[in-house]
């Protein structure tokens, strides 16, 4: 993985050899201008009501981003879960590649 790695989270620090971003917007931003996306790590909740990890989740799907490796860590259950299964139901119709690793692995918010 040579690409670039990103880690959407307005609240945890970033795991070294990642861009730390806070916002949905932000991260769809950094999507938008980055050729090749390695690994892309997203929490949902955002402290922010207009968008979220699950927006993002939309994005990449309706410009055909295609991370390497997307991981899911938020915290929140319904969410966190929400997002997942989006993503696992774009890979099973194609939207995605199968060679897409998607992992779901929340982490506490004092990591």
């Amino acid at each position: 993985m040579n690409g670039t790695n990103i880690f959407l989270d307005d609240v945890r620090q970033s795991p070294d050899n990642h861009v730390l971003v806070k916002t949905a917007e932000e991260c769809m931003r950094l999507l938008q201008n980055t050729a090749d996306v390695s690994h892309l790590s997203l929490d949902h909740d955002l402290g922010t009501k207009y968008f979220n990890g699950f927006s993002v989740v939309l994005y990449l799907l309706e410009k055909q981003i295609i991370p390497s490796k997307i991981t899911i860590h938020s915290a929140n259950a319904v969410g966190g879960k929400r997002m997942y299964r989006r993503l696992m139901e774009a890979r099973k119709s194609g939207e995605l590649p199968e060679q897409v690793k998607i992992l779901h692995r929340p982490l506490p918010l004092n990591a």
